[in-house]
């Protein structure tokens, strides 16, 4: 994975780790373009930083990703990476104040969200070089949060969606996934300052030490996740969701 020089589509990008990501990439000499569905968030991201620029989109929307496409087409026709960060995640979920409504809502944007836009972005990326999708799951892929069953079944649906990705384009288009653990992001509610979660600054500096690395692994993992993405290899997801379910 070429860390300059590229130009780079971030979903997510108004806050969060899409957010620090697109900051990472755009330090790096990247031309960088965050979406989000927020133009004021994206409007903040890209301030006072030359080399950024914002698109609107909405994932869960199948219009919306096309017109995207459609823009990266015209105007960015040198697009050779995706990094979709966007996501959304609801405390109150199935089993807990939550309704299938709220389920479908996670899905449809976690899961399809992923599949619409590296779909559309894959005939954009395809014959150049160094072109990279990068997907978002999460360590709860491997190991769900009984809380939040939905978001657990949305990434890992993710994850298995970047394996068969993986398998399908190689020799193309390489594929990244990145899998965080509890990092503090406005993710949920509180959780910018959730004591026992990963500061975002330390769990950036690790993922863009992973991407550092050559070869640059397929999952790019930091050390706080290894416990849930090794569970079940180690035997420890009675344990794991024990732990998760007190939460």
């Amino acid at each position: 994975m070429k860390l300059d020089g590229n130009t780079i589509l971030v979903t997510g990008g108004g806050s969060g780790i899409g957010q620090a990501l697109a900051w990472q990439f755009a330090d790096r000499g990247n031309t960088v373009i965050v979406a989000g569905r927020t133009e004021a968030s994206l409007a903040k991201t890209v301030a006072d930083r030359p080399g950024m620029h914002t698109q609107v989109l909405d994932v869960a929307d199948g219009a919306s990703v096309d017109a995207a496409i459609d823009r990266l087409r015209r105007d960015f026709p040198q697009i050779n990476m995706l990094i979709h960060a966007g996501g959304v995640m609801e405390r109150q979920e199935l089993g807990s104040g939550g309704t299938l409504a709220t389920a479908e809502q996670v899905v449809n944007i976690n899961l399809l969200g992923t599949m619409r836009i590296c779909e559309g972005v894959i005939p954009l990326l395809d014959g150049k070089s160094d072109a990279v999708i990068c997907t978002m799951s999460s360590g709860l892929a491997f190991v769900p949060l009984p809380a939040t069953p939905a978001y657990s079944a949305s990434k890992a649906g993710v994850h298995s969606y970047s394996v068969s990705l993986r398998h399908r384009l190689q020799g193309r288009i390489e594929v990244i996934e990145i899998a965080p653990p509890a990092v503090q992001t406005g993710l949920t509610p509180g959780q910018e300052s959730r004591a026992g979660y990963m500061p975002l600054d330390d769990y950036i500096a690790e993922t863009m030490a992973n991407f550092e690395q050559v070869p640059t692994p397929p999952e790019n993992l930091v050390q706080r996740v290894l416990p849930l993405r090794h569970a079940e290899r180690d035997g420890k997801v009675a344990d794991m969701l024990q732990a998760l379910g007190r939460l």
